[in-house]
């Protein structure tokens, strides 16, 4: 499947872009951690949550094409 992921923050500058399409087969989140970790090796190490469909996942979810983005830690106020 193909997957768009939007990046934010120090994660838009670790890719050098705010949004990509990235080929995926189907696997979970730790599965698509595997596959950014070997394209972007500045990630490992990096604070941040996946959002799938506007609500952070787990790991373990799976991916299923819908709208993703990785999200840095933010504060509220």
């Amino acid at each position: 499947m193909t997957l768009n992921i939007k990046y934010f923050g120090l994660i838009a500058e670790i890719t050098n872009c705010n949004e990509e399409t990235l080929d995926f087969s189907e696997g979970s989140g730790s599965c698509l951690l595997e596959l950014l970790f070997q394209k972007y090796p500045a990630l490992v190490g990096i604070d941040f949550q996946i959002a799938q469909d506007h609500k952070i996942i787990s790991k373990n979810t799976m991916i299923t094409g819908a709208e993703l983005a990785l999200l840095p830690p933010f504060s509220g106020g």
